[in-house]
């Protein structure tokens, strides 16, 4: 019997890179290159998926559903974060598209990475390579961005969040 031994934050970019590129039109070398991991690291990932139901026994379609229930009940609980002080890097949550418009006077949240264009308070991306793999990919950077609004934001920019995930997820 497999054990489970609990989700990881890369899980959810391996899940939302897969929701970017559409179920099943991958392998594991383009997931592994697009999100800077390692092979090894999305093939674990998948298995971890599987087990615990947000991606079928084939690895090859996410259970969407499943998915935007644990982004919008677990992720604050499982990978919480605090925003932290005024550093350059890539806008994430309410300061990146699509939610920059509906909240563009509010203080912009970043990821702290050197090629960032923006300054911000600094939001600890869900993985150590999600700036990165988020600039080579306006999809998965939404999709990231939205994650960390149901992380981090306020009530209302949590609700926009989940509107939005749920038009991306269906």
């Amino acid at each position: 019997m497999n054990e489970h031994k609990g989700m990881r934050p890369q899980d959810v970019a391996v899940l939302l890179m897969i929701v970017a590129l559409g179920d099943g039109d991958w392998t594991g070398a383009e997931l592994a290159h697009a999100l800077n991991l390692s092979p090894a690291e999305v093939s674990n990932s998948l298995k971890r998926s599987a087990l615990s139901g947000l991606i079928d026994g084939s690895k090859r379609r996410v259970a969407r559903s499943a998915l935007l229930e644990f982004l919008k009940y677990g992720l604050p609980y499982v990978f919480p974060t605090r925003p932290g002080g005024v550093v350059r890097g890539v806008p994430t949550a309410h300061a990146a598209p699509p939610l920059r418009a509906k909240f563009a006077g509010a203080d912009a949240y970043v990821w702290p990475y050197a090629k960032g264009s923006a300054q911000g308070q600094a939001l600890a991306p869900l993985y150590p390579g999600a700036a990165a793999a988020a600039l080579a990919d306006p999809a998965l950077h939404e999709l990231l961005a939205l994650t960390d609004a149901l992380r981090v934001g306020r009530t209302r920019e949590r609700a926009e969040a989940e509107k939005e995930l749920a038009k991306r997820l269906k």
